[in-house]
């Protein structure tokens, strides 16, 4: 299991990204400890040559760890068709018990790496680089972060064993399932449809609004994470529902599966853009303040705001799409 060619690759990035960035925090200390822009002196100056390899490098790993999500949801539904028992990635990911905390631990990753890509992004810009020191503490902080989700990847991988007999999503979502996944799925489909579509206006109109006027940093990005759990909670309760045209199957991996026209990456790939954007707007609002900074991060942040908007925007419109489409009838008129 271990030679599959997308396991090979996500333990590398992971593997890769761990000892780079591991390389890196001796360097980082002291870019923390001895920057000084205002500095002509000769340290000074290999710092600063130095700091561009090194942003560079860790520009490229985060960008990678981006990636690394899609390329682990999709290569665990692909997957699937090993193990008995398994329909879909849910139960690839239920083959041991490290599967979904390995998931879990991916997108946390996802989400800061973004954010240090717009934390990045506007230090870049700024002619006298303020937030070096942020940067290289924030990449001290990411460190232990993906060494976790990294352990993870590897205790996973490493416990697929061919012989086990998995179990399906129906284990989870269905009912008769225990836990707050089955929970979720047995919301009713009007209070879930309200949650859905009344949390997605709200988080499209505080990033539009912070867009437009660049108040109300904070809350955009609260909003951005509050739409991503609702749009979860919807995709689970009753957007799975319209697509399979099946009032029971509540799972939200399979809507992944050809069968399926793969609608779901449809979904997740702008709910997932749209939540980083949202989480790089609150990101930034620290730093509003510095004086190379005071121009630049309102104007950045404005259009990261924006794709939030759009993304949310978007993932409504394709699940009402899929509402719609469906034969299904969920609601008696």
């Amino acid at each position: 299991m271990l030679f599959q060619p997308a396991i090979i690759a996500l333990l590398l990035a992971s593997g890769v990204a761990v000892a780079m960035l591991t390389a890196a925090a001796p360097f980082a200390v002291q870019v923390i400890r001895q920057w000084d822009i205002a500095s002509g002196s000769e340290r000074q100056l290999a710092l600063e040559r130095r700091t561009y390899l090194f942003s560079t490098l860790a520009v490229f790993i985060m960008v990678v760890q981006l990636v690394a999500l899609l390329l682990f949801v999709f290569n665990a539904d692909r997957m699937s068709e090993m193990f008995v028992g398994a329909m879909c990635a849910v139960g690839t990911l239920n083959v041991n018990p490290w599967g979904f905390p390995a998931l879990l631990a991916q997108m946390a990753v996802f989400f800061l790496a973004a954010a240090w890509l717009a934390v990045n992004h506007v230090d870049t810009r700024a002619p006298d680089y303020p937030l070096v020191r942020v940067k290289y503490a924030l990449l001290l902080i990411l460190l232990p972060a993906l060494a976790f989700s990294f352990g993870l990847q590897l205790k996973y991988f490493l416990g697929l064993k061919a012989d086990v007999i998995t179990s399906c999503c129906g284990s989870l979502f269905s009912g008769d399932a225990k836990g707050l996944a089955a929970e979720v799925a047995a919301l009713k489909p009007v209070p879930a449809m309200l949650l859905f579509y009344g949390t997605i206006a709200v988080s499209a109109g505080l990033t539009f609004r912070h867009a437009r006027t660049r108040r109300g940093g904070y809350a955009a990005a609260a909003a951005s994470a509050a739409a991503f759990v609702a749009t979860l909670v919807g995709v689970l309760s009753f957007v799975s529902l319209y697509i399979y045209e099946h009032p029971n199957h509540h799972c939200p991996f399979c809507i992944l599966k050809p069968e399926y026209g793969h609608q779901g990456y449809w979904l997740y790939v702008p709910l997932f853009a749209a939540t980083a954007a949202g989480l790089g707007v609150g990101a930034l609002q620290p730093f509003r303040q510095v004086a190379s900074l005071k121009d630049i991060v309102p104007a950045v942040s404005a259009r990261l705001a924006s794709i939030a908007a759009i993304g949310y925007l978007l993932v409504a419109a394709i699940a009402t799409m899929m509402v719609l489409r469906s034969n299904l009838i969920l609601i008696e008129h």
